[in-house]
Order: structure tokens, then sequence, then C-alpha cells
């Protein structure tokens, strides 16, 4: 079969589509064939050595596709089945190894073009909305990347929980996808000279000085210092990605200047380590797609033969909702 290998730690010229072996599902696991997998700059952070993987490595995981095959112990998948997955690694391949325990069970009439764009972006923004700061009427968020696959996914699940949000994007294109999706005020960081100063002043002219109760920060280095002057007393700072780069270590009296703030940095793996959970955010994101109340913008699909480009792409910013690699 084809697959994308990471051949060492670099930029996207080490990927290579090359043929590997076909895997073989353990008594635990299935085999499936890949209709699409999901890009997402976890698969860069690996990519370029951020996150320690041994080379060379296939990329990848998540996605979605028909179950082929199913091991001795596995009861309640089986073969022709529509699946996807947020945590499969080796996913940049015609065919991957998922545990049966992690497939999320998709809806006959959900395509599986979105049902691959929806696991990890979509319980992404499922946990931050519900779980990590649960929204509310009266609540404000403010929303970086307001255009991304999560930032979408993430405006349109607040608004539907009565919260007000914020979202900075970089392009009026991307202000326009942002508004369509429920925000209520839209910045351009483009526009601004100084974003550690203008932004938090922009958001406190839109909060009668008060600042907001959440922010959701999956950009770090370039937005961190803005977001945390951008809360309002007792407020939240959700940093859930870092997509220019790591936040260098933070002195925690910041937080008491600040007004007695909060941080913290969660990752999916956390709110979903339960089968239980995992099934339960899944559904209520597959019910929301089913019933038009979410939006899941699949914009940019790439031939698995053109990973590099798709990196290139999302590290360009030059994205807007979901990437997927089509085999």
């Amino acid at each position: 079969m084809h697959a994308v290998v990471a051949t060492a730690a670099g930029g996207p010229e080490v990927l290579r589509h090359d043929t590997v072996d076909v895997p073989s599902p353990g008594p635990h696991d299935v085999l499936v064939r890949v209709a699409a997998a999901g890009v997402n700059f976890i698969d860069t952070y690996r990519r370029s050595g951020v996150y320690s993987i041994d080379y060379p490595s296939i990329l990848g995981s998540e996605g979605s596709g028909v179950v082929e095959a199913v091991g001795s112990e596995v009861s309640d998948v089986a073969v022709g089945d529509h699946v996807a997955w947020s945590d499969a690694p080796s996913s940049y391949a015609e065919l991957v190894v998922v545990p049966a325990a992690r497939t999320l069970p998709v809806p006959g009439d959900v395509d599986l073009q979105v049902a691959a764009a929806l696991p990890l972006q979509g319980m992404t923004a499922h946990y931050l909305a519900t779980s990590t700061y649960p929204l509310g009427p009266g609540d404000t968020a403010l929303v970086h990347a307001g255009a991304g696959g999560v930032g979408l996914l993430l405006t349109q699940l607040a608004a539907a929980r009565g919260a007000r949000v914020l979202t900075t994007v970089s392009t009026e294109e991307k202000a326009a996808l942002s508004r369509a999706a429920g925000a209520s005020e839209v910045v351009n960081y483009r526009e601004m000279t100084d974003l550690t100063t203008e932004l938090p002043a922009r958001v406190r002219e839109l909060t009668d000085g008060a600042g907001v109760h959440v922010v959701y920060d999956s950009v770090g280095k370039d937005t961190f210092d803005a977001s945390l002057a951008s809360l309002r007393r007792r407020g939240m700072l959700v940093l859930f990605g870092g997509s220019s780069g790591q936040v260098p270590p933070v002195d925690l009296q910041r937080l008491n200047a600040g007004g007695s703030l909060f941080v913290t940095r969660p990752t999916l793996g956390d709110y979903v380590a339960t089968r239980e959970e995992l099934v339960l955010r899944a559904g209520e994101l597959f019910d929301a797609v089913r019933a038009g109340t979410l939006d899941v913008r699949v914009e940019h699909t790439y031939p698995l033969a053109e990973a590099a480009e798709a990196h290139r792409a999302l590290e360009g910013r030059r994205t807007t909702g979901k990437v997927l690699l089509v085999p």
C-alpha cells in the first residue's frame, strides 16, 4: 500500500510518498481502508521534531473509512462498518490499524469526508466549550484563529450554548467565514502593529472594559501575552496549541497581577480517556451535523501523495476549515 513517511525531523520536504507493507490488525484492532485522513498541526509538530517520534515514521492520527477486517476479539465492530478515529498512528495511508475501542461509529447518512474532519478538531472544540470552560449565556469568549478548523467549529458550539464570541483572523475572507459561524465581533490582527497591546485594548472596548471570561488560544507564542491581557478578573486562558511556536516558561506571579487568572494546557486525550466519553462527544457532534446545526467546512483536500504541500499550506496559514488527504 502507499503511505506518507517522515524520513527525518525537518520541514515538509522530509515527507515521502512511499510503498510500505499492509499492517495486520491485532486481536482487539480493526483494519480500515482510509477514505480520508485529517491533517492537523500535531502532525507538523511530529514531522518537525517538536514532538519526539522515531524516524522513519508514517504520519497522521485521524481519519475515516470502511472496516475491511476485524481482530479475533472484536465483537462490536464489523466488516463494512463506517468508522472514524482521532488517535490511530500512521493514518496517512491507504490502510490503517485502529484499536476497536477507539473507533467512532459514523452514521450512514454522514459523508465520510465530513466524518474525517470531525474527530480531532470537532471533539477538541466540544471539550473546550463544554468541559474545560463550560460556556453558557452571559459568557464572552475570545477565539484565536477563528476561521481555522477548530475555530469555526468552536465558534458554532459556543454560540449555540448562548455565549458571545469574539474571534481573531488574518484576512477579510476569513473574517466573513468567522462571522458566518456565529462570531459577534471579528478582529483582523494583521491590521495591528503591536498585538500585545492593541488586541487587549480592542477586547476591552468590546466588553465595557471588563475583558473576556475565557480565551481559547491555539496560536501560542505570538498571542499568549495578548491573550492573558484580554482576560477579566478570574478569567481563564485555555492554551490548546502552538501554531506560532511554543510558549516560553511563564512567571506565575503574572496570574496574580492580572486578576487571579487561570491558565490551562489541555489535550484531547484527557477528555476522551474512556470509551463512554469518546462516543458521547463524537455522537453529539454527528447528531449536530445530521440536524444541520453544525457546519463542517472541508475546504482543502489533497491527494495523499501531496501531503508535503498540505503541510506547507497549513503552516503558512493559507487554509480555512479542515484539510484532508485522500488516498
